[in-house]
């Protein structure tokens, strides 16, 4: 479950597994004005020429790292991530703390009851103290694996393996506060989206009644 304490913005920490709609999802409570951050947004603004982050990490793993444009070469270093355990971490390690720090900066601009963080891998960043309520976008496996083939053009086994690298679906569903079914259609997701829209405002604002009183 999320952080519990009472805060200025309730937080709500988005989830799931590739291909869920959590982009979707996003696009549904931002129509709604709400304001929604995406980690692998912000991930990928650090690590643009000329970032701290992306120095750091050239630093730490190597120039082979830099494609001839000087920018980070992300499909050698996704497949090396796949493969290389210690690597892996080693980015986490330099990542994860900055990602988390420009969200908490993004955070402070808002004027809002909640916002929506869109964060993959919440559960397997350890970051469930740093949010409030965890939403999860939850799919069958093999509705999961359909959707991920089909849009990325690769073949099931590819999206398996990428699969066994995240926390699975009953560990994520553990986890959860509120989920969000995505295995019909487009109306039914905004539908749950609209419920959880008025949930989440009324919550927040008798947090913050709280906290006053």
């Amino acid at each position: 479950m999320g952080n519990s304490s009472l805060n200025r913005i309730l937080k709500v920490g988005l989830t799931g597994g590739i291909a869920c709609g959590k982009s979707t999802v996003c696009e549904l409570f931002n129509e709604l004005g709400v304001p929604v951050i995406d980690a692998d947004q912000i991930a990928h603004e650090l690590v643009q020429p000329n970032q701290p982050a992306l120095n750091i990490i050239i630093e730490k793993l190597g120039n082979k790292y830099l494609n001839e444009e000087g920018q980070l070469d992300r499909k050698l270093l996704r497949n090396t991530i796949f493969n290389d355990d210690p690597i892996k971490k080693q980015l986490e390690t330099i990542l994860h703390p900055l990602v988390y720090e420009e969200i908490e900066n993004k955070i402070t601009l808002f004027n809002a009851p909640y916002c929506i963080v869109c964060i993959p891998l919440l559960i397997e960043t350890n970051a469930l103290d740093k949010i409030d309520r965890v939403l999860v976008v939850d799919l069958p496996k093999e509705l999961q694996l359909d959707r991920a083939s089909k849009r990325d053009k690769v073949e099931k086994s590819e999206i398996n393996k990428i699969m066994e690298t995240q926390v699975d679906r009953e560990t994520r569903l553990e986890v959860a506060d509120e989920i969000i079914k995505n295995d019909e259609d487009i109306d039914k997701l905004k539908a749950q989206v609209a419920n959880l829209h008025k949930f989440y405002t009324g919550l927040a604002r008798d947090n913050r009644i709280s906290s006053t009183s």
